[in-house]
């Protein structure tokens, strides 16, 4: 089977491909220390949907996006997270962070939250919190400790998950024993422990309807995501494996996280007309 990121034509240009991409890359800085990630985001956002950094270009290095906008590495960690989750670039680690093809509906569009989802979005966020502790430093010792058999029983997890995926099958079951298999992996059965107490739950689209009812490209994301994973798990790399999976569940955090703030301004909104309706019929007819 091919992998995903290695094939995907949306990630193999450079910008050596396109050399306008170094010139388009001019920072601007922001004085303001609050919203600096979000600064950041709002502008490389634009340029990438302005074609200004074209499809398959690959960004700067941190250490220059720092430089261009003098903000700290944090900042721009966060902002390349937002911009992962949002589907505008995709990072390969150890290769650099490519643009993807600007989808419809831009930042929020990976999928729409109802407002009576919000309070079970806000303990979905509260496990994935708890999952980036645990399951990045699982996939670290996971790429130390493996064994052949249990990189096998991955492969199956995967294949199944990509499979069904195509069908319009069961994604949630593959997707779990993938993250158990992991765990199992690490040779500490405390991690396989904890992941069996949470379950299949942990899985953000078995509890928000908003996600189960997506078409393929956001389970195909996800799919890139988990490649880049095992890749890392299957040469032994922990630190990719670690950095691997904290960038796969920042970005369901991310992509979730932009989903209740999107639903939460339509609850907002329509909680306003509400009142301006109800302040009409209350006002005294002359």
């Amino acid at each position: 089977m091919a992998q995903p990121t290695a094939g995907n034509p949306e990630v193999q240009k450079t910008t050596a491909d396109h050399p306008a991409a170094s010139a388009a890359f001019v920072g601007r800085p922001r004085q303001r220390a609050r919203g600096l990630a979000h600064g950041l985001v709002e502008d490389l956002g634009e340029k990438i949907r302005s074609q200004s950094l074209r499809p398959g270009d690959k960004l700067p290095t941190e250490s220059a996006i720092m430089q261009a906008y003098g903000v700290s590495r944090t900042v721009v960690r966060e902002a390349l997270s937002k911009l992962q989750a949002g589907g505008l670039v995709e990072t390969l680690h150890g290769v650099g962070t490519f643009v993807l093809q600007p989808r419809p509906g831009g930042m929020g569009g990976v999928f729409r939250l109802d407002p009576g989802e919000i309070a079970t979005s806000v303990d979905v966020l509260a496990v994935l919190e708890l999952r980036i502790s645990l399951e990045t430093e699982s996939a670290g010792l996971a790429a130390s400790r493996r064994t052949d058999e249990q990189l096998v029983a991955m492969r199956q997890a995967l294949d199944a998950f990509e499979q069904n995926v195509t069908v319009g099958g069961d994604t949630v079951g593959p997707d779990f024993a993938f993250h158990l298999e992991i765990a199992q992996s690490t040779g500490n059965p405390y991690f396989a422990d904890i992941m069996r107490h949470l379950g299949t739950t942990i899985i953000p689209r078995t509890r928000i309807s908003a996600i189960r009812v997506q078409d393929g490209s956001y389970l195909s994301r996800v799919n890139r995501e988990h490649e880049e994973i095992y890749a890392a798990i299957a040469r032994r790399d922990p630190e990719s494996a670690r950095a691997a999976m904290r960038i796969h569940l920042t970005n369901s955090r991310e992509r979730l996280r932009m989903a209740q703030e999107a639903a939460q301004q339509q609850k907002a909104k329509a909680e306003a007309a509400g009142n301006r309706a109800a302040s009409s019929d209350n006002t005294p007819s002359r």
